[in-house]
């Protein structure tokens, strides 16, 4: 199954560490994706189906997109970004001042450090891989092939990241950049389900 993984575009807080605050797109951010899309309908690829996080910095788009195509439309609220805590909405500048030590311990080892009172990386991860073995399900009860998902970029770096078969602390190494598609292959596996890396679309 592939899944085409569509990062939201600039966002009223995109100077920040957002996480779960539900922050609006840009106009500049809803073109960003737009222009994405309609590069990858140019080449005549299609969806049969439309998941997205429930943060309406996702979802808007994703339901507009999704009544344009005619598209299932679904909503996870699995695969909404990592929860920062006490850094939920802070500007990354005002934390790098008021704590340098932690955010450059978070940045280098998100396996060992997390924002305080946020979500420890282990559990962003099955969480993340709940929603998808939802969606692997959805897509084959439905017997669909291609979905997009519309999502944030701590998800695209972590499911990157897996399907790399790199160490976790590599996770904020991994490209995600806003309004762009990254596409993976789903694969179900004995226990769980796995992820094979295809290519970024340009």
């Amino acid at each position: 199954m592939r899944i085409d993984l569509l990062r939201h575009g600039e966002t009223t807080l995109s100077h920040t560490l957002r996480g779960h605050l539900d922050d609006e797109l840009t106009e500049q951010g809803w073109l960003q994706m737009q222009t994405t899309i309609q590069q990858h309908l140019d080449q005549h690829k299609y969806w049969d189906v439309i998941f997205s996080s429930p943060l309406q910095r996702c979802s808007l788009f994703a339901e507009n997109l999704a009544k344009q195509l005619d598209l299932a439309f679904i909503i996870n609220p699995h695969i909404k970004e990592m929860y920062f805590g006490d850094w939920e909405g802070i500007p990354t500048q005002t934390i790098y001042e008021t704590s340098p030590e932690l955010l450059a311990n978070f940045w280098q080892f998100p396996t060992q450090f997390q924002a305080p009172n946020g979500e420890p990386l282990a559990r962003f991860q099955q969480r993340l891989l709940v929603g998808f073995k939802q969606i692997h399900q959805q897509m084959q009860d439905n017997n669909w092939k291609t979905a997009l998902i519309v999502t944030h970029g701590g998800v695209i770096k972590l499911l990157t990241c897996l399907a790399r078969q790199y160490d976790l602390n590599e996770l904020l190494k991994m490209p995600a950049e806003l309004g762009k598609l990254y596409q993976l292959e789903l694969l179900e596996g004995e226990s769980e389900i796995g992820f094979m890396e295809n290519s970024l679309i340009p």
